[in-house]
């Protein structure tokens, strides 16, 4: 997504409250900060973080062996998870700075998944690769924000519209279309994964319970 930054905004506007979302995918994660309120949310940042490493394909599928089947070399899931691990840290480090050189304070945050269903529940081993690589880049992302301080609330992407919907008293329809309309103010690409990641900033920016506890 080039070289944009997640929240290199302008000095001369501050908001007083902001929060980040993210759609968690297998290697990499779409990042999205809104600013303002739960009423009047505004986009100020999209991009791409990554979760995985470029030059270690492997990582970003790091429970797949040769031709698909489920990896069972402890050794290489061991040292691919802590690749994982370390260039997660890194993303949400270098994302996190550039936020607190433009004064705003990340305490809040939503990922979007698309399951969070156990892998030793699944027969199939291709399936359960899958899942185990699902698993393992949400705790990734979320023990790193719990690091520093953010707490997180999670949303299956089946159903995470009427969970929103219904927390801001909105339609779906009208979630919808202010997502969409966040668009315009995108310097990136704005599909599906930006706007599910912009869902769950938004639902962080009114999420109350999120300040009770760090998950």
């Amino acid at each position: 997504m080039g070289s944009y930054s997640p929240c290199d905004v302008s000095n001369e506007v501050k908001a007083e409250t902001a929060a980040l979302g993210f759609r968690v995918k297998s290697g990499w994660a779409a990042a999205v900060l809104l600013t303002g309120s739960i009423e009047s949310p505004k986009l100020h940042a999209s991009q791409t973080i990554q979760l995985s490493d470029p030059q270690m394909p492997e990582t970003r599928q790091p429970y797949h062996a040769a031709m698909g089947k489920l990896e069972t070399d402890m050794k290489k899931i061991k040292r691919r998870r802590d690749v994982v691990q370390r260039i997660t840290s890194e993303s949400i480090t270098q994302l996190l700075s550039g936020c607190r050189r433009n004064a705003y304070a990340i305490k809040r945050s939503g990922l979007v998944v698309g399951s969070q269903i156990d892998p030793a529940t699944i027969a199939n081993p291709h399936i359960r690769a899958h899942a185990f690589e699902g698993q393992l880049f949400r705790s990734a992302l979320e023990e790193v924000l719990k690091e520093h301080g953010i707490c997180t609330t999670i949303l299956l992407e089946r159903g995470a519209f009427d969970t929103v919907s219904a927390q801001l008293n909105k339609s779906s329809a009208d979630v919808r279309r202010t997502l969409q309309d966040f668009g315009r103010f995108a310097d990136v690409p704005w599909r599906a994964e930006q706007k599910l990641a912009a869902l769950a900033a938004w639902f962080s920016l009114g999420d109350k319970s999120q300040n009770a506890a760090i998950k």
